[in-house]
Protein backbone atom coordinates (compact mmCIF):
# COMPACT_ATOMS: atom_id res chain seq x y z
CA UNK A 1 0.00 0.00 0.00
CA UNK A 2 2.89 2.24 0.55
CA UNK A 3 4.75 1.76 -3.11
CA UNK A 4 1.05 2.27 -4.11
CA UNK A 5 0.55 5.49 -2.59
CA UNK A 6 4.20 6.62 -3.10
CA UNK A 7 3.64 5.96 -6.69
CA UNK A 8 0.70 7.39 -7.21
CA UNK A 9 0.10 10.18 -5.10
CA UNK A 10 3.68 10.64 -4.24
CA UNK A 11 3.00 10.20 -0.54
CA UNK A 12 5.48 8.16 1.17
CA UNK A 13 3.36 6.33 3.91
CA UNK A 14 1.17 3.68 4.16
CA UNK A 15 -2.93 4.50 4.04
CA UNK A 16 -6.01 2.84 4.32
CA UNK A 17 -7.73 2.97 1.02
CA UNK A 18 -6.89 4.44 -2.22
CA UNK A 19 -9.78 5.40 -4.85
CA UNK A 20 -8.29 5.20 -8.88
CA UNK A 21 -10.88 6.93 -11.08
CA UNK A 22 -9.84 5.07 -14.19
CA UNK A 23 -11.19 5.86 -17.56
CA UNK A 24 -14.24 3.25 -17.48
CA UNK A 25 -13.90 1.89 -14.59
CA UNK A 26 -12.51 2.52 -11.14
CA UNK A 27 -10.70 0.98 -8.69
CA UNK A 28 -10.61 1.10 -4.71
CA UNK A 29 -7.83 -0.59 -3.05
CA UNK A 30 -7.87 -1.67 0.93
CA UNK A 31 -5.08 -2.02 3.03
CA UNK A 32 -6.13 -5.17 5.32
CA UNK A 33 -3.12 -4.61 8.07
CA UNK A 34 -4.17 -0.53 8.66
CA UNK A 35 -7.93 -2.18 8.93
CA UNK A 36 -6.47 -4.88 11.45
CA UNK A 37 -4.88 -1.95 13.43
CA UNK A 38 -7.43 0.47 13.63
CA UNK A 39 -10.24 -2.51 14.11
CA UNK A 40 -8.25 -3.07 17.67
CA UNK A 41 -7.96 1.38 17.82
CA UNK A 42 -11.48 1.93 17.59
CA UNK A 43 -12.64 -1.26 19.27
CA UNK A 44 -14.72 -2.59 16.12
CA UNK A 45 -14.28 -5.54 13.67
CA UNK A 46 -11.92 -5.42 10.90
CA UNK A 47 -15.10 -6.30 8.93
CA UNK A 48 -16.20 -2.79 10.02
CA UNK A 49 -13.28 -1.22 9.41
CA UNK A 50 -12.67 -2.61 5.62
CA UNK A 51 -16.66 -2.04 4.59
CA UNK A 52 -15.74 1.95 6.03
CA UNK A 53 -12.91 1.59 3.57
CA UNK A 54 -14.87 0.61 0.43
CA UNK A 55 -17.53 3.51 1.37
CA UNK A 56 -14.95 6.10 1.69
CA UNK A 57 -13.11 5.03 -1.34
CA UNK A 58 -16.73 5.15 -3.18
CA UNK A 59 -17.18 8.49 -2.42
CA UNK A 60 -14.12 9.64 -3.28
CA UNK A 61 -15.02 8.62 -6.62
CA UNK A 62 -18.43 10.28 -6.32
CA UNK A 63 -16.81 13.28 -5.88
CA UNK A 64 -16.33 13.77 -2.26
CA UNK A 65 -12.96 15.37 -0.76
CA UNK A 66 -11.27 15.08 2.67
CA UNK A 67 -8.93 17.49 2.33
CA UNK A 68 -10.54 20.52 4.74
CA UNK A 69 -12.16 20.02 7.80
CA UNK A 70 -15.85 20.85 6.30
CA UNK A 71 -15.33 18.54 3.54
CA UNK A 72 -14.16 16.14 5.93
CA UNK A 73 -16.93 16.78 8.32
CA UNK A 74 -19.48 16.06 6.08
CA UNK A 75 -17.90 13.12 4.70
CA UNK A 76 -17.70 11.49 7.85
CA UNK A 77 -21.10 12.09 8.34
CA UNK A 78 -22.65 10.37 4.56
CA UNK A 79 -19.98 7.72 6.03
CA UNK A 80 -21.72 7.12 9.33
CA UNK A 81 -25.30 7.18 7.06
CA UNK A 82 -24.52 4.39 4.98
CA UNK A 83 -22.91 2.18 7.77
CA UNK A 84 -25.28 2.57 9.75
CA UNK A 85 -28.53 1.69 7.00
CA UNK A 86 -30.02 5.31 7.15
CA UNK A 87 -30.05 5.98 4.04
Amino acid sequence: MRALNKKYLKHDYVTDVLAFELTEESEIVVCPLVARANAKRYRTSTAREIILYVIHGILHLAGYDDHNAKDKMQMRRVENELLSGKW
